[in-house]
């Protein structure tokens, strides 16, 4: 209920509606006290005389004692009821009529005669009792009927409106093939238009700087290659240890900004199999962390799931690398947890026990590029693409890349919605 009020609230097409039944509710509370105070200045300044007239006539045609047969005939020729009463007459010619008694008041329709009987006047007719219930609901269907015809025309109105939201979340995606549908030349369809050619825009500079990276790192290979054979012929040292340190760091940092660029397609990029990650994971700690202490918790309920084995690693390598790299001389080593959550979804968890990072600096760490500390060198502090990466693998995979403070050290959890593949036997 809170949610359905919640958007009802920030809802554009509601509360337009809602203002034009104030406004209408008002227009007609406004008219409707105006005439009245115009009756009650205006008209009922002459119609309460005439009334009153009228009424001494009827009280007078009918005599004192009041004659039963001319109450008949005033009964019969004019819409109006008429009850006697007093010492010698006691009649009524509506038995069932319901009189208004407000003798002395200013529309008094009761008279008294010389001889004690009291005469009292009525209007009568034919009135169904269930007319005014039907007036009622008759109001209430046309007041739902012309709510029903605002909400339409205002959502009609206000369609490109969510059509421009959901392309601007979709442009926001890096999704530029589906442009903005334009409905109507108006100023929304203008704006659609016009955030059409912006998003045709943004997508060929996009395409166009992620072509230009590919070739510049595609082109750099060759020559890093060749340059790390002729550092393979210097005479072994200090000078040719660096030089090749240098060279595979550039290797790899060629390689990340190739593998972010193909990971910037989010799903398209993935090559998606059935993989026992529980296996994958301990494997692939084992291959690139032969000689390090890392604790590995795998719950018995992650079993075989559909992943990108390469990219799985690549997580695997950063978070762990990250681990070991910033939390040197911790008192536990880094603890990797795998397992799946009450919710269904899996969660890797690589958390160091280092020294950590301040709130400041945590919303950056996943950004390209960052480092924490800006004079580290490279050598300790990396290039800042490691998080980066994991990120863009997790939101390949429809999860997210969570990083929290765990006091001490820092926790990163992949988190994707991974179900499990149930194996096939063939007979």
């Amino acid at each position: 209920m809170k949610h359905w009020l919640r958007r009802l609230s920030h809802s554009l097409q509601w509360r337009l509606v809602a203002f034009f039944i104030a406004f209408a509710a008002a227009v007609t509370g406004i008219f409707l006290l105006g005439m009245s105070r115009a009756l009650h200045s205006g008209w009922e300044v002459y119609a309460r005389p005439m009334v009153a007239d009228y009424v001494d006539r009827l009280a007078a045609e009918i005599g004192s004692p009041p004659s039963k047969e001319r109450a008949i005939a005033i009964a019969a020729r004019l819409p109006v009821a008429i009850h006697i009463e007093g010492p010698r007459v006691n009649f009524d010619t509506h038995p069932q009529h319901r009189y208004h008694d407000d003798e002395g008041g200013a529309w008094s329709l009761a008279r008294t005669t010389d001889d004690g009987h009291r005469i009292q006047f009525g209007l009568a007719g034919t009135r169904p009792s269930d007319r005014p219930r039907l007036f009622g609901l008759v109001t209430l269907a046309l007041l739902l009927t012309l709510t029903a015809a605002a909400w339409w025309w205002v959502h009609r109105m206000l369609r490109p409106i969510a059509d421009i939201g959901a392309g601007a979340a979709r442009f926001g995606e890096g999704d530029f093939d589906k442009p903005i549908p334009v409905r109507r030349a108006d100023e929304l369809g203008q704006l659609a238009g016009r955030i059409n050619g912006m998003a045709s825009s943004l997508a060929g500079m996009l395409d166009a700087k992620r072509a230009l990276l590919l070739a510049i790192s595609h082109e750099l290979r060759s020559p890093i290659t060749r340059a790390r054979v002729n550092a393979e012929l210097v005479p072994a040292g200090p000078e040719r240890d660096a030089l090749l340190r240098d060279l595979a760091e550039m290797r790899d940092l060629i390689d990340d900004l190739m593998e972010s660029e193909r990971l910037a397609l989010g799903h398209a990029a993935l090559k998606p199999e059935p993989l026992d990650l529980g296996a994958l994971v301990r494997e692939a700690i084992t291959q690139q962390f032969p000689d390090a202490k890392v604790s590995l918790r795998i719950g018995e309920t992650v079993g075989t799931v559909s992943a990108d084995g390469p990219r799985v690693r690549l997580v695997v390598r950063n978070l762990v690398g990250n681990a070991l790299r910033h939390a040197a001389g911790a008192p536990q080593p880094p603890l990797v947890t795998l397992r799946r959550g009450d919710d269904g979804e899996l969660r890797l968890t690589v958390r160091d026990f280092g020294t950590g990072v301040d709130d400041a600096q945590l919303a950056n760490l996943a950004q390209a590029f960052y480092r924490p500390d800006s004079a580290r060198t490279r050598n300790s502090g990396g290039v800042g693409l490691g998080l980066y990466l994991c990120r863009l693998v997790a939101q390949a995979h429809g999860g997210r890349l969570v990083l929290k403070r765990a006091q001490p050290g820092l926790e990163a959890t992949m988190v994707w919605p991974a179900k499990p593949v149930r194996s096939t036997s063939t007979p």
